[in-house]
């Protein structure tokens, strides 16, 4: 390297490591310009289509929600009686036993009458035959199709989702499901659904393979709460609620009592440790001083 090269590269050097930090602030910089640019431009030339478009739930209050609430089991009846009455007819609950409503959704009477009208395959008997049988407290709650298949072809390819934990199975829980059955409406304009397709904003896609299952006195409570829409909505969306968390107000029991014996106990805790082990750890002390004294 000449000497004129040479001089010029220990000025430049130099000059960089005087200036460093200022160099390193500007490549950042301009790292963090173009990096947001970039995502700007991919963000802006991605499509945003109808199909993507989906509506929010709004937070509504549900009986269950708060730290020590429970469920409203006036509800839970006749959101049971929604889903024997409406959803049972597509949709099942075959994780849900008839011995499982006993107490919270229907008395012990109610739940063998329901389950005695249901026949159940049984067997084999003593000729080696299958057989069947007027239901139990002890069998599922019965499906509408004998299986998968035979759901599709019924529901022109879509296939109705069990039912049981429904609840904690979609982002927005209750929130959703309430929305979902309550918000059917006309598609906007230029969009075009299937034969057999019904629009709902809350739905992903929008396309929904249901028809709108519920109208206004589409059943008669036997309480003689009015069957509204959203009244029927709120029912059943309680019931199913619950039978995603059938140990909730169980749960929430167990905390109350937990949280009672902490408050009656923590202070005596706190008590017996401020005043007897103080007391106790003092003494300990005095006596390690003068035995140090009088060995001293």
């Amino acid at each position: 390297m000449s000497a004129g090269g040479q001089g010029f590269f220990t000025r430049f050097l130099g000059y960089y490591r005087s200036n460093s930090s200022g160099w390193r602030k500007g490549c950042y910089r301009t790292l963090a310009v173009v990096g947001a640019t970039a995502v700007g431009a991919a963000v802006l030339a991605t499509p945003v289509l109808a199909t993507e478009l989906v509506a929010h739930p709004t937070k509504l209050p549900w009986p269950q929600d708060g730290l020590l609430a429970s469920h409203d089991h006036a509800s839970l009846r006749r959101g049971y009686q929604v889903y024997k009455q409406v959803c049972a007819a597509c949709h099942s609950m075959k994780f849900m036993s008839y011995r499982q409503l006993v107490g919270h959704v229907l008395t012990e009477d109610e739940a063998k009458a329901d389950s005695a009208e249901i026949l159940v395959e049984d067997g084999p008997d003593d000729t080696g035959k299958m057989f069947q049988r007027p239901g139990r407290l002890s069998d599922l709650l019965p499906s509408p199709y004998p299986n998968a298949e035979a759901a599709r072809a019924a529901n022109g390819g879509a296939l109705p989702p069990d039912l049981t934990f429904i609840a904690r199975a979609r982002h927005g829980f209750e929130d959703y499901i309430f929305h979902l059955l309550t918000g059917f409406c006309d598609p906007p304009p230029g969009r075009k659904l299937d034969d057999n397709q019904y629009y709902n904003p809350y739905f992903p896609g929008g396309a929904l393979g249901m028809a709108p299952p519920l109208y206004d006195e589409a059943i008669e409570y036997d309480d003689g709460t009015p069957a509204t829409v959203s009244q029927m909505a709120k029912d059943v969306v309680c019931y199913l609620s619950w039978s995603s968390e059938r140990n909730h107000d169980k749960r929430k029991r167990i905390l109350f009592k937990v949280s009672m014996v902490v408050c009656l106990v923590f202070p005596h805790v706190l008590l017996y440790r401020i005043f007897i082990l103080s007391s106790w750890r003092a003494a300990t002390l005095l006596q390690a001083m003068c035995l140090r004294v009088l060995f001293s």
